[in-house]
């Protein structure tokens, strides 16, 4: 009796905790998706030093990785169709560990070539988490983008807080090369928790498909988020890259004093990663999370022309607008995709059109800076980015084929 009522709960009791589980292994994979490109910021000055380079050769470790999302995002879902989330998953979490391992040795062509695994890896990981959550997750997708958003904001500010202090104890080599054990956790993590997600379909049933249906690249909503995902990831990255020298230019702040300051804008993502699911949830029309978080976003670029010496707010609403932007637009390719296939093919485009465009963000920025001699120019360059992002967010969040969060 005891075994036969143990036998009939047990699956009751792994279908309750596989979500969990899952949950769990994407905020992990989170966190090792966006430290690795920020960990060379700061012990950039001692990487030059040692290998003997110049500030624009150290900025390339950290540009390269944003340039392979954008390039490597079609062999990345093509690698996902072929072997599958888990599997596929799996290989990208050990190339990681190697682009990390092999950055962390040897000289210049070394960190090159460990730079491009890391970003190819990443790229496979930015691909497949929206696909997944489409798929065993649909029922609470704008949740967990949420918090998926905030993990990989946590995952940057755990990076750039400890990697200093590791290298001080250490050497940047093996500073670098640490956060290689993050990853084995969550690699541990993901294949335990794909191996009981595959034990039952936490999707449910899916309704049938119209044989004459549109075809997925011919759909507005595809072409609208990958314009809006283009707009939000340029002014990110073109902001992330400038805003300390603005500020100091601007207000005088020293060096040290400017970078704490812009940490402002990453800190505040937070708010804006946990805030869109509620705001979408709530809201009749998905539009309104999109008016919001444009409106939000074009605070940042207008306050610090208008009115500089209040960056802190600027900043702060600016920064929670980047949280959102990003958690809105993924939201919208989950809920507008009529299938798995169309996910990952509609996930694909849209962040490889995008992240291609928000490669040449800081270099657009910076040369607009430096022909100016200026920031008005460059902050006017933010300000059509965001434009771009709010207009087509708009027009994508108006279909009809957009469910409720």
């Amino acid at each position: 009796m005891t075994t036969a009522a143990s036998t009939t709960r047990s699956p009751a009791r792994q279908a309750a905790t596989a979500p969990v589980l899952l949950v769990g292994a994407i905020l992990l994979l989170a966190l090792n998706m966006r430290g690795p490109l920020v960990a060379v910021s700061p012990v950039a000055g001692a990487i030059q030093e040692d290998l003997g380079i110049d500030a624009a050769t150290v900025g390339l470790l950290t540009s390269l990785p944003v340039l392979c999302f954008g390039l490597a995002t079609p062999a990345a879902a093509l690698l996902l169709r072929w072997l599958g989330l888990r599997r596929g998953v799996l290989l990208a979490l050990g190339v990681l560990v190697a682009g990390t391992l092999v950055r962390s040795t040897g000289d210049l062509p070394e960190a090159i070539a460990g730079t491009l695994l890391i970003g190819a890896a990443i790229t496979v990981g930015n691909v497949a988490v929206p696909v997944v959550i489409g798929r065993d997750l649909a029922g609470h997708a704008g949740a967990v983008l949420g918090m998926y958003t905030a993990a990989l904001n946590l995952g940057s500010m755990l990076t750039l807080s400890l990697t200093a202090p590791i290298a001080g104890a250490t050497n940047w080599r093996v500073a670098l090369a640490a956060w290689s054990l993050m990853v084995l956790v969550a690699a541990v993590v993901w294949w335990w928790a794909m191996r009981a997600a595959a034990d039952g379909d936490a999707s449910g049933p899916r309704p049938p498909v119209p044989a004459d249906r549109t075809a997925w690249w011919r759909r507005p909503v595809v072409w609208g988020l990958t314009l809006a995902f283009a707009g939000q990831a340029f002014a990110y990255y073109g902001v992330t890259a400038w805003l300390p020298l603005l500020l100091r230019d601007e207000l005088g702040m020293s060096t040290a004093a400017a970078g704490v300051s812009a940490s402002v804008f990453q800190i505040a993502a937070l708010v804006g990663a946990f805030g869109v699911p509620v705001l979408l949830r709530l809201a009749a029309d998905p539009r309104i999370a999109v008016l919001v978080v444009g409106l939000a976003w074009l605070a940042l670029p207008l306050g610090l022309l208008l009115a500089p010496g209040a960056w802190p707010v600027w900043s702060a609403v600016g920064g929670a607008a980047q949280g959102g932007g990003l958690t809105v637009i993924f939201a919208l390719v989950v809920l507008t995709a009529r299938d798995l296939d169309e996910n990952r093919r509609m996930s694909a485009l849209v962040q490889g059109g995008g992240y291609t465009v928000a490669a040449t963000g800081p270099l657009v920025v910076g040369a607009v800076h430096e022909a100016t001699g200026g920031w008005t120019a460059p902050l006017l360059v933010v300000l059509a980015a965001v434009l771009v992002l709010l207009v087509a967010g708009l027009a994508s969040a108006r279909t009809r084929d957009v469910a409720t969060v």
